[in-house]
């Protein structure tokens, strides 16, 4: 029988004021953190993260980032580590600086610990890093050898985070489910390298059912900049039911054809789970998914603001010929696309993508 594969952080704590307790679990793994931060993440949280480690064993170590997830910047970024003799990588941010904090352990050989500064997508939980090049057209997946140590949620930090982060984290959660009941019924392997399981499974069913039910309220909440039982659900939802349901679930052509999209420009600027949920839609298409499964989906995207056509985008004359080298690059070897349980090709996703923009647009 086949080798079933479910990952997870070996700890995952959420709620109100939870990095107040940072120095207890730093001092487990020898004490002397290295975070890596955004320019504006040091500007916030510097003074704040060197009081909470007052009562570590080591002298925390501040470093400012880029963001650029390259592999320059990580191997600048491991040699410092080297420098400090720092014990723990802790990354502190959102997408760009999870990825990166993450292969700088992995390189580095130390713990990594993720302190997510909003719920804008699953990659805190994961244990991958997205690496891209220079011009940030994507390079390759870097798979790490275990998960997170810990993922650490503050929801009193996460409610301050720009509310559309939070509804592009539900776009990148939403897909979760779909692409693992693709895997499922086609019986490839997820990014872990293994079978999926029942319970992640059980976890990407879940992880929709509370989107669809939380959702609205939670965003109401971020904008209002309450925490409520609503947003707090949604923030697990965003961060470890869609983290743990994607890795061990499974993968499709969703994140395939969002990781084509990056050879666009145009659409740098957008957040990566906004264009996942676009690409859900295409995936739907792709799979002659039944109308009602479209409409829901189109009704959720309407309610927490998420695109699902290229006029979304600002970019309503989009040509054929960048449709197509979206396509393209969507079906390149080792993409997730070909976990579909069915034969995908550059032709039948171009397909898709303009259905999709055409079903988008009607129901707009």
């Amino acid at each position: 029988m086949a080798i079933r594969k479910l990952r997870s952080p070996m700890q995952y704590i959420q709620g109100e004021d939870a990095l107040a307790n940072i120095s207890e679990y730093l001092n487990v793994y020898g004490g002397k953190a290295f975070f890596i931060v955004s320019n504006g993440g040091s500007l916030r949280y510097t003074g704040k993260l060197k009081d909470l480690c007052e009562d570590t064993i080591g002298e925390a170590h501040i470093e400012i980032c880029s963001g650029k997830v390259t592999e320059t910047e990580i191997q600048r970024l491991c040699g410092i580590v080297k420098d400090k003799k720092c014990s723990v990588v802790c990354g502190m941010g959102a997408g760009s600086i999870i990825d990166i904090a993450k292969a700088v352990a992995y390189y580095s050989e130390l713990p990594i610990f993720i302190i997510p500064t909003a719920a804008s997508s699953d990659a805190p939980c994961s244990a991958l890093s997205i690496i891209y090049k220079e011009n940030d057209e994507f390079e390759k997946i870097l798979y790490l050898n275990e998960s997170p140590n810990l993922v650490l949620s503050d929801t009193s930090i996460i409610i301050d985070a720009d509310p559309v982060l939070l509804a592009a984290g539900m776009g990148d959660a939403y897909a979760t489910y779909f692409e693992a009941r693709a895997v499922r019924r086609s019986g490839k392997n997820n990014p872990a390298h293994g079978k999926p399981t029942e319970a992640a499974f059980a976890i990407a069913q879940k992880c929709r059912e509370v989107l669809l039910r939380d959702g609205t309220e939670a965003l109401l909440s971020a904008r209002a900049k309450t925490l409520t039982t609503a947003f707090e659900n949604i923030v697990e939802a965003n961060i470890y039911l869609s983290g743990v349901g994607f890795e061990s679930g499974g993968l499709g052509a969703a994140h395939a054809i969002q990781k084509g999209m990056t050879y666009f420009p145009p659409l740098d600027k957008y957040y990566h789970g906004q264009k996942v949920a676009f690409c859900l839609l295409v995936q739907l298409v792709l799979e002659n998914a039944p109308v009602d499964e479209l409409e829901e989906t189109i009704g959720f995207y309407t309610e927490i603001g998420l695109p699902f056509t290229f006029e979304d985008f600002n970019v309503p004359d989009i040509t054929d010929e960048v449709i197509e080298k979206i396509a393209e690059n969507s079906v390149r070897p080792g993409m997730s696309s070909h976990n579909m349980p069915f034969e995908v090709s550059a032709q039948s996703i171009f397909a898709a993508i303009k259905g999709a923009d055409a079903i988008g647009r009607k129901y707009r």
